[in-house]
């Protein structure tokens, strides 16, 4: 008898097709997030759900007695509730490396669009307001020969710093919990304190996992330290910046601009400051959102889950 797993949130048919093949399941149809109760209900008899979000916590465990493993469609998972899954012995798993080069292409991408302010020009041009005129108001800056210090160099840091190094002949430096001297060889590239990185990069890039320790690591004295030209990017999480105090170091024109792929609030309210400032752009949590990549990591979730329920020790378990 085929074990069964519940699918809560939208999956490519090649993923579903995969499922079917070794597993029973059900999946929510909505096109919004699955609601708590529904996903409860869901869940009784489940040995394994696969999920893209939601807390994993003592409530949701208790109505799934025959739970064994949680495969998030996601490198991230601050979702688990760790201690109260190690307690009910139920798994988790995420799927890490297959979106590492695509969210650094966005990154990247929020680099180049902040500092050419391609967004508010675009607008601009679009509204029939481009005229014949001296063109130093559409001045932006330049990105190629500049300085990026990247807060956070795991396999992203590390996909961005090739970018940079060789795309756009930067110098890159990094702040990292343990220095990497292999890729300072390899890349060029230099490890600074947290201090020093801030006061000496035109660009800086946020790239950590959102932990304790990080939770709104970026803060008014670490913008304060910031160069006033320059254009601070987050394509971690939200979490790890006071939005508050990034607001005021934008409005007070501490600092150049931003590109934000990540908010406090998800989505954000329409009345964040940030969406009305021309000198921020703001994208929709897309680090990971192409065809290719959503399909890689699918799949992927897909075969943790289905390793973990057959008895086997799942590609991506998360260890903690």
């Amino acid at each position: 008898m085929k074990p069964y797993v519940y699918v809560a949130a939208p999956i490519p048919a090649e993923v579903e097709a995969y499922l079917a093949e070794r597993c029973e399941y059900r999946k929510w149809e909505g096109d919004a997030p699955i609601p708590r109760g529904e996903l409860l209900r869901e869940i009784a008899d489940a040995e394994g759900l696969l999920t893209v979000g939601g807390r994993i916590d003592s409530e949701l465990l208790e109505h799934a007695p025959k739970l064994k493993v949680v495969s998030n469609i996601s490198v991230g998972y601050n979702n688990f509730d760790l201690e109260a899954m190690k307690r009910r012995h139920v798994m988790g798993t995420n799927t890490p490396h297959v979106l590492d080069e695509t969210v650094a292409d966005l990154a990247f991408a929020l680099i180049l669009s902040a500092a050419r302010r391609i967004p508010e020009l675009d607008r601009h041009v679009k509204a029939g307001r481009w005229e014949r005129k001296h063109d130093e108001w559409l001045f932006g800056l330049d990105v190629h020969g500049k300085t990026l210090g990247i807060i956070g160099l795991g396999r992203i840091g590390e996909a961005i710093a090739r970018r940079a190094v060789y795309g756009f002949r930067m110098n890159v430096l990094y702040h990292n919990r343990r220095r990497k001297p292999e890729a300072e060889q390899t890349l060029g590239i230099t490890y600074r304190s947290l201090e020093d990185l801030l006061r000496q990069s035109d660009f800086v890039l946020l790239m950590v996992p959102l932990t304790e320790k990080t939770t709104r690591m970026m803060g008014r004295e670490q913008f304060a330290l910031m160069k006033p030209t320059a254009i601070f990017i987050n394509t971690s999480r939200g979490k790890t910046v006071d939005e508050a105090a990034l607001i005021e170091a934008l409005q007070e024109k501490r600092i150049w601009g931003a590109g934000l792929d990540v908010f406090e609030e998800e989505p954000t309210p329409p009345y964040n400051p940030l969406l009305r400032m021309p000198n921020v752009v703001t994208l929709p949590h897309i680090g990971s959102a192409t065809r290719e990549t959503r399909l890689a990591m699918a799949m992927l979730a897909a075969q943790n889950l289905v390793a973990a329920v057959h008895g086997k020790r799942p590609p991506n378990l998360v260890t903690e």
